[in-house]
């Protein structure tokens, strides 16, 4: 497959896993949420690690469109789920800091202690919960 074109299945892949995901922060319980985020993959891919990196490209760009304005839970449901699609164990994140007198939340996504989306505002906000695992 040439390289644009798998550019373009991922971008495609991101925009219908993000629009899912905005919708299921909206409509779905928390605890339903919580539940899947904390789910590991059926089979784990042990030479897949390399799309790791497309997909953190295509959800972030996709996320950052104009049209879609997806914030970071839903960008990191979305990479989540397209990891595990692909057999790849990743850590869902969520923190807080504090800005000034209100308390700010953010989510990013973590494999193997490095962090792939939401990573640039990460490391300010102090960890609450981690939902999924690595391997």
């Amino acid at each position: 497959m040439k390289l644009k074109t798998r550019r373009r299945v991922y971008l495609r892949e991101a925009a219908l896993m993000l629009a899912l995901a905005k919708l299921a922060v909206r409509f779905v319980p928390t605890a339903r949420l919580i539940a899947w985020a904390s789910r590991t993959p059926r089979v784990a891919a042990r030479f897949a690690m390399w799309e790791a990196g497309w997909i953190a490209s295509a959800v972030e760009t996709v996320g950052a469109k104009p049209w879609m304005r997806a914030l970071c839970l839903p960008q990191a449901l979305a990479a989540q789920a397209m990891l595990r699609r692909r057999g790849i164990a990743s850590r869902l994140c969520v923190g807080v800091a504090r800005e000034g007198e209100t308390l700010a939340a953010h989510a990013w996504i973590e494999l193997d202690h490095d962090i792939i989306v939401g990573g640039s505002d990460a490391p300010r906000f102090t960890r609450l919960v981690a939902f999924g695992e690595n391997r």
